[in-house]
Protein backbone atom coordinates (compact mmCIF):
# COMPACT_ATOMS: atom_id res chain seq x y z
CA UNK A 1 0.00 0.00 0.00
CA UNK A 2 1.63 3.25 -0.89
CA UNK A 3 2.09 5.92 2.11
CA UNK A 4 1.38 9.54 0.95
CA UNK A 5 1.49 12.42 3.40
CA UNK A 6 -0.77 15.63 3.09
CA UNK A 7 0.47 18.90 4.58
CA UNK A 8 -1.75 21.36 5.11
CA UNK A 9 -6.12 20.88 5.40
CA UNK A 10 -8.08 23.47 3.23
CA UNK A 11 -10.28 22.66 -0.14
CA UNK A 12 -7.17 20.92 -1.61
CA UNK A 13 -5.66 18.33 0.76
CA UNK A 14 -8.59 17.80 2.03
CA UNK A 15 -10.36 16.58 -1.24
CA UNK A 16 -6.91 14.67 -2.18
CA UNK A 17 -6.27 13.17 1.07
CA UNK A 18 -9.68 11.88 1.23
CA UNK A 19 -9.93 11.08 -2.74
CA UNK A 20 -6.85 8.71 -2.00
CA UNK A 21 -8.29 7.14 0.90
CA UNK A 22 -11.11 6.42 -0.96
CA UNK A 23 -8.71 4.14 -3.34
CA UNK A 24 -7.12 2.48 -0.77
CA UNK A 25 -3.91 4.37 -0.24
CA UNK A 26 -2.65 5.22 3.33
CA UNK A 27 -2.72 8.44 3.81
CA UNK A 28 -1.78 10.97 6.71
CA UNK A 29 -3.17 14.58 6.76
CA UNK A 30 -1.17 17.07 8.84
CA UNK A 31 -3.04 20.32 9.91
CA UNK A 32 -1.87 22.73 12.04
CA UNK A 33 -5.68 23.34 13.81
CA UNK A 34 -7.97 20.62 15.06
CA UNK A 35 -11.63 20.31 13.38
CA UNK A 36 -13.07 21.71 16.56
CA UNK A 37 -10.31 24.69 16.28
CA UNK A 38 -11.22 25.57 12.51
CA UNK A 39 -14.73 25.13 13.21
CA UNK A 40 -14.78 28.04 16.33
CA UNK A 41 -12.01 30.11 14.25
CA UNK A 42 -11.98 33.07 12.14
CA UNK A 43 -13.69 32.47 8.25
CA UNK A 44 -10.69 31.65 5.75
CA UNK A 45 -12.30 32.95 3.17
CA UNK A 46 -14.89 33.40 0.68
CA UNK A 47 -15.53 30.57 -1.80
CA UNK A 48 -18.23 30.35 -4.25
CA UNK A 49 -17.94 27.03 -6.05
CA UNK A 50 -19.44 26.40 -9.43
CA UNK A 51 -20.75 23.18 -11.18
CA UNK A 52 -17.44 21.63 -12.18
CA UNK A 53 -15.96 22.12 -8.97
CA UNK A 54 -19.09 20.99 -6.78
CA UNK A 55 -19.40 18.12 -9.09
CA UNK A 56 -15.68 16.87 -8.20
CA UNK A 57 -16.97 16.78 -4.69
CA UNK A 58 -20.08 14.91 -5.64
CA UNK A 59 -17.80 12.37 -7.39
CA UNK A 60 -16.43 11.64 -4.36
CA UNK A 61 -19.40 11.62 -1.77
CA UNK A 62 -18.15 14.53 -0.10
CA UNK A 63 -21.01 17.00 -0.81
CA UNK A 64 -22.50 16.79 2.78
CA UNK A 65 -24.27 20.38 2.98
CA UNK A 66 -25.30 20.34 -0.79
CA UNK A 67 -28.96 20.08 0.15
CA UNK A 68 -28.60 22.85 3.15
CA UNK A 69 -26.73 25.49 1.14
CA UNK A 70 -28.61 27.96 -0.90
CA UNK A 71 -28.45 27.42 -4.62
CA UNK A 72 -27.09 29.77 -6.27
CA UNK A 73 -28.69 29.54 -9.60
CA UNK A 74 -27.05 33.30 -11.72
CA UNK A 75 -24.20 35.78 -11.68
CA UNK A 76 -25.60 39.48 -11.54
CA UNK A 77 -22.93 42.14 -12.66
CA UNK A 78 -23.40 46.25 -11.92
CA UNK A 79 -21.35 48.71 -12.61
CA UNK A 80 -20.95 52.39 -11.32
CA UNK A 81 -21.20 55.41 -13.37
CA UNK A 82 -17.35 56.47 -13.31
CA UNK A 83 -17.16 59.17 -11.06
CA UNK A 84 -21.26 59.58 -9.92
CA UNK A 85 -19.97 59.12 -6.46
CA UNK A 86 -17.85 62.62 -5.85
CA UNK A 87 -21.52 64.55 -5.14
CA UNK A 88 -23.42 61.49 -3.36
CA UNK A 89 -23.89 58.04 -3.59
CA UNK A 90 -22.97 56.15 -6.71
CA UNK A 91 -25.66 55.67 -9.40
CA UNK A 92 -25.32 52.36 -11.42
CA UNK A 93 -24.66 52.14 -15.38
CA UNK A 94 -24.69 48.85 -15.98
CA UNK A 95 -27.29 46.08 -13.94
CA UNK A 96 -27.74 42.62 -15.35
CA UNK A 97 -28.22 38.49 -14.20
CA UNK A 98 -26.89 35.71 -15.88
CA UNK A 99 -28.06 32.32 -15.75
CA UNK A 100 -25.88 29.54 -14.87
CA UNK A 101 -26.61 26.34 -16.65
CA UNK A 102 -25.97 24.06 -13.62
CA UNK A 103 -26.33 26.13 -9.81
CA UNK A 104 -23.28 27.08 -7.84
CA UNK A 105 -23.02 27.00 -3.53
CA UNK A 106 -20.86 28.57 -1.08
CA UNK A 107 -20.26 26.52 2.22
CA UNK A 108 -18.42 28.35 4.71
CA UNK A 109 -15.09 26.52 4.65
CA UNK A 110 -14.95 26.32 8.89
CA UNK A 111 -18.09 24.49 8.13
CA UNK A 112 -16.64 21.88 5.40
CA UNK A 113 -13.11 21.64 6.28
CA UNK A 114 -14.00 20.74 10.06
CA UNK A 115 -16.68 18.31 8.55
CA UNK A 116 -14.52 16.78 6.32
CA UNK A 117 -10.99 16.53 8.37
CA UNK A 118 -13.66 14.72 11.06
CA UNK A 119 -14.54 12.31 7.92
CA UNK A 120 -11.25 11.58 6.97
CA UNK A 121 -9.98 10.23 10.79
CA UNK A 122 -13.36 8.61 11.13
CA UNK A 123 -12.57 6.52 7.70
CA UNK A 124 -9.13 5.07 9.31
CA UNK A 125 -6.78 8.67 8.00
CA UNK A 126 -3.79 9.11 10.38
CA UNK A 127 -4.67 12.78 11.00
CA UNK A 128 -1.77 14.51 13.13
CA UNK A 129 -2.15 18.26 14.63
CA UNK A 130 1.10 19.87 13.93
CA UNK A 131 2.22 22.96 12.31
CA UNK A 132 5.12 21.73 9.46
CA UNK A 133 8.30 22.91 8.79
CA UNK A 134 10.81 22.58 6.54
CA UNK A 135 12.76 20.58 8.64
CA UNK A 136 9.50 18.38 9.46
CA UNK A 137 9.29 17.67 6.08
CA UNK A 138 12.75 16.25 5.44
CA UNK A 139 12.12 13.98 7.51
CA UNK A 140 8.93 12.44 6.40
CA UNK A 141 9.88 12.41 2.63
CA UNK A 142 12.03 9.76 3.32
CA UNK A 143 9.18 7.86 4.81
CA UNK A 144 6.46 8.11 2.23
CA UNK A 145 6.34 7.51 -1.31
CA UNK A 146 5.14 11.04 -1.80
CA UNK A 147 4.52 14.40 -0.09
CA UNK A 148 2.15 16.99 -1.23
CA UNK A 149 2.27 20.40 -0.04
CA UNK A 150 -0.90 22.52 0.05
CA UNK A 151 -0.18 24.98 3.10
CA UNK A 152 -0.78 27.83 1.09
CA UNK A 153 0.72 30.35 4.07
CA UNK A 154 3.89 30.34 6.34
CA UNK A 155 7.04 28.88 5.92
CA UNK A 156 6.61 26.02 3.65
CA UNK A 157 5.30 28.53 0.83
CA UNK A 158 8.92 29.40 0.52
CA UNK A 159 10.41 26.44 -0.98
CA UNK A 160 8.49 26.91 -3.93
CA UNK A 161 10.41 29.79 -5.99
CA UNK A 162 8.08 32.50 -8.22
CA UNK A 163 7.98 31.63 -11.43
CA UNK A 164 8.59 34.71 -13.58
CA UNK A 165 7.67 33.93 -16.81
CA UNK A 166 3.71 33.09 -15.47
CA UNK A 167 3.84 35.46 -12.74
CA UNK A 168 2.64 39.35 -14.02
CA UNK A 169 2.25 40.82 -10.69
CA UNK A 170 5.04 41.82 -8.26
CA UNK A 171 3.26 43.03 -5.23
CA UNK A 172 -1.03 42.91 -4.27
CA UNK A 173 -3.29 44.19 -6.46
CA UNK A 174 -6.23 44.81 -4.24
CA UNK A 175 -6.92 45.07 -0.35
CA UNK A 176 -9.33 42.78 0.74
CA UNK A 177 -12.07 42.80 3.60
CA UNK A 178 -14.42 39.87 4.40
CA UNK A 179 -18.07 39.98 6.30
CA UNK A 180 -20.23 36.95 7.44
CA UNK A 181 -23.73 38.77 7.90
CA UNK A 182 -27.52 37.48 8.68
CA UNK A 183 -30.14 40.14 7.67
CA UNK A 184 -29.71 40.70 3.99
CA UNK A 185 -32.60 41.72 2.33
CA UNK A 186 -33.41 40.08 -0.78
CA UNK A 187 -32.67 41.21 -4.29
CA UNK A 188 -35.36 43.25 -5.53
CA UNK A 189 -35.25 42.08 -9.28
CA UNK A 190 -35.82 38.04 -7.89
CA UNK A 191 -36.77 37.77 -4.86
CA UNK A 192 -36.75 34.05 -5.26
CA UNK A 193 -33.56 33.22 -6.14
CA UNK A 194 -30.23 33.59 -5.39
CA UNK A 195 -27.55 34.94 -7.55
CA UNK A 196 -24.02 36.00 -6.68
CA UNK A 197 -23.58 39.47 -7.11
CA UNK A 198 -20.13 41.69 -8.98
CA UNK A 199 -20.47 45.35 -8.45
CA UNK A 200 -17.86 47.19 -10.07
CA UNK A 201 -16.92 50.12 -9.53
CA UNK A 202 -14.44 51.76 -11.90
CA UNK A 203 -11.03 53.04 -10.81
CA UNK A 204 -12.32 52.19 -7.12
CA UNK A 205 -12.54 48.45 -6.41
CA UNK A 206 -15.03 46.06 -6.09
CA UNK A 207 -18.00 44.17 -4.01
CA UNK A 208 -19.09 40.72 -4.60
CA UNK A 209 -21.76 39.51 -2.80
CA UNK A 210 -22.96 36.15 -2.48
CA UNK A 211 -25.42 33.48 -0.61
CA UNK A 212 -23.49 31.35 1.76
CA UNK A 213 -24.42 28.20 4.66
CA UNK A 214 -22.53 29.25 7.52
CA UNK A 215 -21.95 27.96 11.09
CA UNK A 216 -25.14 29.64 12.20
CA UNK A 217 -26.70 28.47 8.84
CA UNK A 218 -28.08 30.20 6.05
CA UNK A 219 -25.80 33.67 5.65
CA UNK A 220 -24.55 36.55 2.89
CA UNK A 221 -20.90 37.06 2.24
CA UNK A 222 -19.71 40.80 1.59
CA UNK A 223 -16.51 40.79 0.18
CA UNK A 224 -14.71 44.06 -0.78
CA UNK A 225 -11.86 44.33 -3.16
CA UNK A 226 -9.95 47.88 -3.21
CA UNK A 227 -7.32 49.19 -5.58
CA UNK A 228 -4.65 49.48 -2.85
CA UNK A 229 -4.26 53.13 -1.46
CA UNK A 230 -7.60 53.80 -2.80
CA UNK A 231 -10.86 55.00 -0.85
CA UNK A 232 -11.66 51.26 0.17
CA UNK A 233 -8.22 50.05 1.20
CA UNK A 234 -9.17 51.37 5.09
CA UNK A 235 -9.52 48.00 7.08
CA UNK A 236 -5.53 47.73 7.89
CA UNK A 237 -5.78 47.75 11.83
CA UNK A 238 -9.22 47.37 12.33
CA UNK A 239 -9.06 44.80 14.93
CA UNK A 240 -12.95 45.10 16.13
CA UNK A 241 -15.56 42.99 13.89
CA UNK A 242 -17.92 45.78 14.66
CA UNK A 243 -15.93 48.07 13.49
CA UNK A 244 -15.46 45.72 10.54
CA UNK A 245 -18.38 45.76 9.37
CA UNK A 246 -19.31 49.45 9.88
CA UNK A 247 -16.86 50.61 7.59
CA UNK A 248 -18.23 48.11 5.15
CA UNK A 249 -21.64 49.17 5.31
CA UNK A 250 -20.63 53.25 5.26
CA UNK A 251 -18.29 52.34 1.87
CA UNK A 252 -21.33 50.22 0.46
CA UNK A 253 -23.71 52.87 0.37
CA UNK A 254 -21.83 55.77 -0.76
CA UNK A 255 -20.05 53.28 -3.87
CA UNK A 256 -23.01 50.43 -3.79
CA UNK A 257 -25.84 52.13 -2.58
CA UNK A 258 -28.25 49.50 -4.24
CA UNK A 259 -26.53 46.48 -2.49
CA UNK A 260 -26.35 48.76 0.65
CA UNK A 261 -30.69 49.31 0.32
CA UNK A 262 -30.75 45.34 1.54
CA UNK A 263 -27.95 45.56 4.03
CA UNK A 264 -29.55 48.20 6.67
CA UNK A 265 -30.18 45.44 9.01
CA UNK A 266 -27.70 43.06 8.99
CA UNK A 267 -25.41 41.97 11.55
CA UNK A 268 -22.17 39.46 11.72
CA UNK A 269 -22.86 36.04 11.88
CA UNK A 270 -20.25 35.13 14.61
CA UNK A 271 -17.20 36.72 16.62
CA UNK A 272 -15.11 35.72 13.79
CA UNK A 273 -17.33 36.59 10.65
CA UNK A 274 -14.69 39.67 9.53
CA UNK A 275 -11.57 38.86 7.69
CA UNK A 276 -8.98 41.52 5.99
CA UNK A 277 -5.60 41.16 4.64
CA UNK A 278 -3.89 41.02 0.77
CA UNK A 279 -1.74 38.98 -1.24
CA UNK A 280 0.20 38.77 -4.20
CA UNK A 281 -0.71 37.22 -7.36
CA UNK A 282 1.96 34.29 -8.06
CA UNK A 283 2.79 30.65 -9.70
CA UNK A 284 5.57 29.12 -8.61
CA UNK A 285 7.68 26.46 -9.76
CA UNK A 286 5.81 22.70 -8.78
CA UNK A 287 9.03 21.26 -6.92
CA UNK A 288 10.22 22.01 -3.68
CA UNK A 289 13.48 20.64 -2.96
CA UNK A 290 14.63 19.59 0.85
CA UNK A 291 17.86 20.29 2.40
CA UNK A 292 18.26 16.57 2.69
CA UNK A 293 17.47 16.01 -0.97
CA UNK A 294 14.05 14.89 -0.79
CA UNK A 295 10.93 16.36 -3.40
CA UNK A 296 7.89 17.60 -2.25
CA UNK A 297 5.13 18.65 -4.61
CA UNK A 298 2.96 21.81 -3.63
CA UNK A 299 -0.67 21.59 -4.64
CA UNK A 300 -3.15 24.38 -5.75
CA UNK A 301 -2.74 28.06 -4.03
CA UNK A 302 0.74 27.09 -3.16
CA UNK A 303 1.71 26.61 -6.95
CA UNK A 304 -1.10 28.82 -8.81
CA UNK A 305 -2.44 31.98 -6.39
CA UNK A 306 -5.05 34.11 -7.83
CA UNK A 307 -6.57 37.01 -6.84
CA UNK A 308 -9.97 36.25 -5.54
CA UNK A 309 -11.04 39.11 -7.87
CA UNK A 310 -12.75 36.24 -10.39
CA UNK A 311 -13.95 33.53 -7.47
CA UNK A 312 -11.77 30.68 -8.73
CA UNK A 313 -9.64 30.31 -5.23
CA UNK A 314 -11.46 27.00 -4.13
CA UNK A 315 -12.87 25.87 -7.77
CA UNK A 316 -9.33 26.12 -8.36
CA UNK A 317 -8.49 24.15 -5.38
CA UNK A 318 -11.15 21.60 -6.24
CA UNK A 319 -10.04 21.35 -9.83
CA UNK A 320 -6.29 21.02 -8.78
CA UNK A 321 -7.09 17.97 -6.08
CA UNK A 322 -8.96 16.08 -8.99
CA UNK A 323 -6.31 16.84 -11.70
CA UNK A 324 -3.69 15.45 -9.09
CA UNK A 325 -5.83 12.44 -8.04
CA UNK A 326 -6.22 11.27 -11.56
CA UNK A 327 -2.13 11.48 -12.13
CA UNK A 328 -1.43 9.16 -9.07
CA UNK A 329 -3.91 6.79 -9.60
CA UNK A 330 -2.53 6.31 -13.36
CA UNK A 331 1.11 6.56 -11.86
CA UNK A 332 0.82 2.99 -9.98
CA UNK A 333 3.37 1.87 -8.50
CA UNK A 334 6.19 3.77 -9.88
CA UNK A 335 7.93 6.44 -8.53
CA UNK A 336 6.81 9.98 -7.76
CA UNK A 337 9.89 11.47 -9.18
CA UNK A 338 10.79 15.13 -10.16
CA UNK A 339 10.03 14.36 -13.67
CA UNK A 340 6.33 12.83 -12.46
CA UNK A 341 5.53 15.85 -10.46
CA UNK A 342 6.45 18.50 -12.92
CA UNK A 343 4.29 16.52 -15.76
CA UNK A 344 1.34 16.17 -12.68
CA UNK A 345 1.85 19.79 -12.10
CA UNK A 346 1.79 20.69 -16.32
CA UNK A 347 -1.45 18.38 -16.67
CA UNK A 348 -3.21 20.95 -14.22
CA UNK A 349 -1.81 24.28 -15.20
CA UNK A 350 -3.62 23.61 -19.20
CA UNK A 351 -6.69 23.93 -16.71
CA UNK A 352 -5.50 26.82 -14.09
CA UNK A 353 -3.82 28.74 -16.91
CA UNK A 354 -7.09 30.14 -18.38
CA UNK A 355 -7.68 31.36 -14.37
CA UNK A 356 -4.48 33.02 -13.85
CA UNK A 357 -4.92 34.83 -17.62
CA UNK A 358 -8.99 35.45 -17.11
CA UNK A 359 -7.88 36.72 -13.37
CA UNK A 360 -4.89 39.12 -14.18
CA UNK A 361 -6.86 40.87 -16.77
CA UNK A 362 -9.80 41.24 -14.31
CA UNK A 363 -7.63 43.12 -11.94
CA UNK A 364 -6.73 45.46 -14.54
CA UNK A 365 -8.75 48.55 -15.83
CA UNK A 366 -10.75 47.24 -18.49
CA UNK A 367 -10.19 48.12 -22.06
CA UNK A 368 -13.26 49.64 -24.37
CA UNK A 369 -13.89 45.84 -25.89
CA UNK A 370 -15.03 44.72 -22.77
CA UNK A 371 -16.87 47.35 -20.92
CA UNK A 372 -18.79 46.95 -24.79
CA UNK A 373 -19.14 43.63 -23.84
CA UNK A 374 -20.16 44.10 -20.22
CA UNK A 375 -22.66 46.84 -21.67
CA UNK A 376 -23.95 44.08 -24.40
CA UNK A 377 -24.96 41.67 -21.95
CA UNK A 378 -27.78 44.12 -19.96
CA UNK A 379 -29.86 44.11 -23.73
CA UNK A 380 -28.52 40.38 -24.61
CA UNK A 381 -29.58 37.77 -22.21
CA UNK A 382 -27.26 34.70 -24.19
CA UNK A 383 -23.78 37.61 -23.44
CA UNK A 384 -25.29 37.71 -19.83
CA UNK A 385 -25.32 33.79 -19.60
CA UNK A 386 -22.20 33.49 -21.28
CA UNK A 387 -20.14 36.16 -19.39
CA UNK A 388 -21.66 34.19 -15.80
CA UNK A 389 -20.85 30.61 -17.05
CA UNK A 390 -17.24 31.32 -17.52
CA UNK A 391 -17.30 31.45 -14.16
CA UNK A 392 -17.41 27.95 -13.99
CA UNK A 393 -15.52 27.29 -17.38
CA UNK A 394 -12.80 30.45 -17.71
CA UNK A 395 -10.74 28.55 -20.88
CA UNK A 396 -14.41 29.94 -22.94
CA UNK A 397 -13.01 33.13 -22.19
CA UNK A 398 -10.48 32.89 -25.06
CA UNK A 399 -13.27 32.62 -27.61
CA UNK A 400 -14.82 35.83 -27.00
CA UNK A 401 -13.45 38.31 -24.43
CA UNK A 402 -9.16 38.84 -24.75
CA UNK A 403 -8.71 40.21 -28.08
CA UNK A 404 -11.24 43.17 -29.61
CA UNK A 405 -12.03 41.42 -33.10
CA UNK A 406 -13.34 37.86 -31.51
CA UNK A 407 -15.85 39.75 -29.20
CA UNK A 408 -16.98 42.05 -31.67
CA UNK A 409 -17.56 39.02 -34.04
CA UNK A 410 -19.17 37.40 -30.97
CA UNK A 411 -21.53 40.31 -30.38
CA UNK A 412 -21.95 40.52 -34.04
CA UNK A 413 -23.80 36.60 -33.99
CA UNK A 414 -25.62 37.48 -31.12
CA UNK A 415 -27.32 40.71 -31.90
Amino acid sequence: MRKILVVGAGQSGLQLALGLQSHGYEVTLMSNRTADEIRSGRVMSTQCMFHTALQHERDLQLNFWESQAPKIEGLGVSVAAPGSWAEGPAARAIDWVGRLDGYAQSVDQRVKMAGWMETFAQRGGQLVIHGAAVGDLDYFSRTYDLVLVSAGKGELVSMFARDPQRSPYGEPQRALAVSYVHGLGPRPEHPDHYAVRCNLVPGVGELFVMPALTTSGRADILFWEGIPGGPLDVFNGVKEPAEHLSLTLELMERYVPWEHARATKVELTDAGATLAGRYTPTVRNPVGHLPGGGLVLGVADVVVANDPITGQGSNSASKCAASYLASILEHGEKEFDEEWMRGTFERYWETAQHVTKWTNAMLAPPPEHILNLIGAAGQLPPVADRFANGFDDPADFENFFYEPEKTAAYLASVS
